[in-house]
């Protein structure tokens, strides 16, 4: 009698069609939606018909499309932007003087600053049509997105775990090979986190982006932002809630279609040696994951993958020398040096010159002064926002039951822009009697704090689970816990919080500064007040000057702070 043959095991890799069917037809209608809308960017247009908002709430839906597309597309820049910005920054140490600084400057100078250089820009780019003004709300949105995401991924760049940069040079990995499979998964909770916030920052910054005032002329393009800035103008609450309510199924829906899933998936990257006990979950992943288009998509693409992977040799091999020629390097720095100075220098004296002729050097003197206002506000909140949201960051960090039910809210609280809740804030104002001098640092606070939290929450969800459970095990618990794990875990994302909270802090200063509801206006007396009038008026010699203040006060903050807690990280608290 022939023995019986071992059957083989049976597996459950065949999966319902019906879950491949629905991917794909869910991934067919998204893009046919984003042609549909996409559409409407291209079209010519009459600067007399962009100047008003049809505040129909049956426009809405459309409206909202817009805005969304206008978003995520801002997202991808700011992706793409962060990727070579931080690399090159955190590669090289010349570049690193250089670009850092400007990383500060940029971070400073507000939405308004880069808004009345990039409307006129995009306009003459491409006469005649719309895609003139989206590119130039895109940029706007852009540029309250990015400079956040960078300081993160810089930061997780410069504080990758020495023993991922062993593994990286023994294995012989290419730059290339080391950045995709080191140096990104290192800091993928962090960028996600930040990229949430950024997000985040772009709503806040919607109306402003959307609804353009520049110089007398104003520019208003289809969107969620645009709307409520022309039903805020109207002073009609109606249309200012469905304002809010169309922004809350936005934020909700974004968070639970894309953010939730991403933030679930990169729990993969989680340095640690032990599986958690709790993870993270979302309902969209578990759906893609039993589909059938992950594993195809990596077959198909694994040739094209492979072949950019032998292209990408040429970048060379990560096995950079530990030491360097002295006086090589010294030459290399003077040049270096030398050529920069130089064309800084070239800068300054075009702008002073400019602003010499136009209205004196004095021109400093007024801004310099209303600066130490707003620096007296900035200095408030962040002090506020750390003691408030830090403990609440690590509470939600330690628990991913706490934190599914907290990312939503939170996101929504944070995504809002300021300018739909001034009605509210004015009211409450009004009735109170407060100063709209102490008020406006609510309103600020409004854009900046999320910042500390969001930060500390992907610090504390980064901290491996192994390390909490040891402190457990020893009965660590109260102030030495905090001394001995907590703060050494969150301490590098916290200072990259408080560095985009502060910056932050200072660009929502120009939308929190002046509350105009209806035909009431309340002014206060700061930095931000100064660089809205100038822009409103199309005053472009004080508008100079006070983005150039702002970016003084926040560069020299960032030099003597900021910036210190950064190598203080780098160099103690390393996981």
């Amino acid at each position: 009698m022939k023995p019986m043959k071992p059957m083989k095991p049976q597996t459950s890799s065949r999966r319902p069609v019906w879950i491949d069917l629905a991917v794909a037809a869910a991934v067919l209608v998204l893009g046919y939606l984003v042609l549909q809308v996409g559409k409407g960017t291209t079209v010519n247009f009459d600067p007399a018909d962009v100047a008003t908002t049809d505040t129909s709430p049956a426009r809405l839906p459309y409206d909202a499309a817009r805005s969304l597309l206008r978003m995520f597309v801002a997202l991808g820049l700011s992706v793409c932007f962060t990727f070579v910005y931080a690399y090159a920054a955190a590669k090289s140490r010349r570049l690193e003087r250089v670009l850092v600084p400007a990383l500060d400057i940029l971070q400073s100078v507000p939405v308004l600053g880069f808004l009345t250089v990039a409307v006129t820009g995009f306009i003459a780019l491409f006469p005649g049509s719309l895609l003139g003004l989206e590119c130039a709300s895109i940029f706007a949105i852009f540029t309250s997105q990015a400079w956040n995401m960078t300081f993160s991924f810089y930061r997780s760049l410069i504080t990758l775990p020495r023993e991922l940069d062993e593994v990286s040079r023994s294995f012989g990995f290419t730059r290339w090979m080391r950045f995709w499979r080191i140096e990104l998964p290192s800091g993928a909770i962090d960028l996600v986190w930040n990229g949430m916030m950024s997000f985040a920052g772009g709503w806040f910054f919607l109306v402003a982006s959307e609804a353009i005032s520049v110089g007398n002329k104003a520019y208003a393009l289809p969107g969620v932002g645009s709307y409520a800035g022309a039903a805020i103008a109207e002073g009609d609450l109606g249309k200012i809630g469905w304002a809010i309510a169309t922004m809350a199924v936005l934020v909700i829906g974004v968070n639970f279609f894309f953010w939730r899933p991403l933030t679930a998936w990169v729990e993969k990257f989680k340095n640690e040696q032990s599986e958690a006990s709790e993870v993270q979950r979302s309902v969209v992943l578990d759906f893609l994951r039993r589909s059938n288009w992950p594993t195809r998509m990596a077959r198909w693409s694994r040739p094209l993958r492979e072949g950019i992977a032998r292209a990408a040799r040429v970048l060379g091999r990560d096995d950079r020398p530990l030491a360097h020629d002295p006086a090589r390097r010294r030459l290399g720095d003077l040049v270096f040096g030398t050529v920069g100075l130089l064309l800084v220098g070239w800068g300054l004296f075009c702008l002073l010159r400019y602003l010499h002729e136009r209205t004196g050097l004095s021109v400093f003197g007024e801004p310099l002064l209303l600066g130490l206002a707003t620096l007296a506000r900035v200095a408030v909140l962040v002090t506020v926002a750390t003691l408030v949201w830090v403990p609440v960051g690590v509470k939600i960090g330690f628990s991913p039951r706490l934190a599914r039910i907290a990312q939503p809210v939170v996101q929504v609280l944070a995504s809002f822009p300021a300018n739909f809740l001034f009605p509210l804030a004015m009211w409450a104002f009004l009735r109170t009697g407060v100063n709209m001098n102490v008020g406006c640092v609510l309103l600020m606070a409004l854009g900046a704090q999320w910042y500390i939290l969001f930060n500390t929450i992907a610090g504390a969800m980064a901290i491996p689970s192994d390390l909490r459970e040891a402190m457990d095990d020893l009965g660590v618990r109260g102030r030495q816990r905090w001394r001995r794990l907590i703060i050494p875990g969150i301490f590098p994302s916290y200072v990259t919080g408080g560095i985009t909270a502060s910056g932050g802090a200072w660009n929502a200063s120009i939308v929190s500064e002046v509350v105009t509801f209806g035909g009431t206006t309340l002014t206060a007396t700061g930095l931000g007040a100064y660089i809205f009038h100038a822009t409103e008026n199309g005053d472009f010699p004080r508008l100079i000057a006070g983005v150039a203040v702002m970016s003084l006060y926040v560069v020299a903050v960032n030099r003597l702070v900021w910036r210190r807690l950064y190598r203080f990280a780098e160099t103690r608290y390393s996981l």
